[in-house]
């Protein structure tokens, strides 16, 4: 009987260990990624975008600050995975100091900016923008590597209709991102 005991307990240790979440690279295609896989960073591909940024787009300066997570929880309504993840918060002020959006101190919840893959070969990363107040401006930016301080910016927001019941009347729905392509920022 303890011997039995003894192999049952091996069983359960070794299957255990086997149902430990698969490590696989951050650009992995969303269809093949099981169900609770960590997609990890073991190049180090998002290392070199981490830090503090500035452009001025249209009178605006925008100053990203762009920080790594690792193990955030990514779901889906077919899956639930993790992944290091780069993590963008920004002030957008006007040339007069004004501050017309600052998402440093905000929950993720409700204005998220988040990387969601790389593409080593154009040596970019996409990131997923949740949009402004009843997500408007939600879509997808893509940042650029050009060299050592400076990165470019490619802005693809998608459209909606907003109603009454989607959408409260007075509520700011201005998207303070610029959006345009190609805009540098550099590394302060």
């Amino acid at each position: 009987m303890k011997i039995q005991l003894k192999i049952l307990l091996a069983l359960n240790f070794i299957v255990l260990i086997s149902c430990k979440a698969q490590n696989l690279p951050l650009n992995t295609a969303f269809s093949t990624i099981p169900n609770g896989a960590y997609l990890k960073d073991s190049n180090n591909e998002l290392t070199p975008y981490i830090g503090t940024y500035k452009a001025n787009y249209k009178g605006n300066e925008i100053t990203l600050f762009i920080t790594k997570q690792e193990n955030k929880l990514e779901k889906s309504a077919k899956k639930n995975y993790y992944l290091d993840a780069l993590i963008v918060k920004y002030i957008v002020k006007t040339s007069a100091g004004t501050i017309l959006q600052d998402t440093q101190n905000i929950n993720l919840s409700s204005i998220e900016l988040s990387s969601i893959s790389t593409r080593p070969a154009q040596n970019s990363i996409v990131f997923y923008y949740s949009g402004t107040n009843c997500n408007v401006g939600w879509g997808e930016i893509i940042l650029k590597k050009l060299n050592a301080t400076q990165i470019s910016w490619d802005y693809y927001p998608n459209s909606m209709l907003l109603d009454e019941a989607t959408c409260p009347s007075g509520t700011d729905t201005t998207v303070y991102l610029p959006h345009t392509k190609n805009l540098v920022f550099t590394k302060q």
